[in-house]
């Protein structure tokens, strides 16, 4: 797989969760397009193995994104290394499962606190570089935030209250930064899972197939560029194989 060299002045973009699946195809993007990357993951996520190629073009910070120290550190470690930030993608997240009697409010918090409340913390510590650069977010959420399943109270919420902060950093930001959110349906994030995929699963969306971590970077690598997008903010694209405008009725 080929990856355009990164120039002296090529922009540089931070991406939370980019230790695997959707972080790391988004980071993966955005380096084949000669971007520099600030890869953000917990300790022993394995970003080291994700990035062994590309040394001399990411920066690699162990934390976790819930921490508030960790947004401030992110932020200043690619301004050391790069000396600029143009993106910001707040990709990762957490789910906790369970009926609501069983839910604790300790995992509730957990999940609000990695999934929406990092996403404020990175966006607080990296607003004065991104406001120079004239740059853009990217918050990942999920069609979890439009529909839901059983036992997803603390996930569908934290995915909600993630578009409404889109919209409300992208008035909060103009005009200098850009805000956008992506919100992926049924995304397989494991190459050796794709295999226990059914035809029906697939032959269920629109689309014909089950999404995969690509589908989501390409429309990333587009929002976090400013020649292509531009005129695009505040908005939620939901990229999902169609499967939230089907009506589905039991018979």
């Amino acid at each position: 797989m080929y990856f355009m060299p990164a120039a002296p002045k090529a922009p540089v973009a931070i991406v939370t969760g980019a230790a695997h699946g959707i972080g790391l195809a988004i980071a993966h993007r955005l380096l084949r397009e000669g971007w520099r990357i600030g890869a953000v993951d917990l300790p022993g996520a394995g970003l080291k193995r994700g990035y062994a190629r590309h040394g001399r073009h990411s920066a690699l910070i162990e934390g976790d994104v819930s921490a508030e120290e960790t947004a401030g550190r992110a932020v200043r470690a690619v301004l050391d290394r790069f000396g600029r930030l143009d993106g910001l993608v707040s990709n990762a997240g957490i789910m906790v499962r369970k009926q609501l009697r069983q839910l604790t409010l300790a995992e509730w918090r957990k999940v609000l606190d990695t999934n929406l409340t990092a996403a404020f913390l990175f966006a607080r510590a990296a607003e004065k570089p991104l406001r120079k650069s004239r740059g853009a977010i990217v918050a990942i959420a999920s069609t979890r935030a439009l529909m839901s399943e059983p036992n997803t109270e603390s996930y569908s919420a934290s995915k909600g209250g993630l578009v409404a902060l889109t919209h409300a950093l992208a008035v909060s930001l103009a005009p200098d930064v850009r805000v956008n959110c992506i919100s992926p349906g049924w995304i397989v994030v494991r190459r050796e899972e794709e295999h226990k995929l059914r035809r029906k699963d697939h032959l269920q969306h629109p689309a014909g197939r089950v999404g995969r971590p690509e589908d989501i970077a390409e429309m990333a690598a587009f929002l976090l560029d400013r020649d292509r997008a531009g005129f695009v903010t505040g908005a939620n694209f939901v990229v999902d194989g169609g499967m939230t405008r089907k009506m589905i009725y039991q018979e």
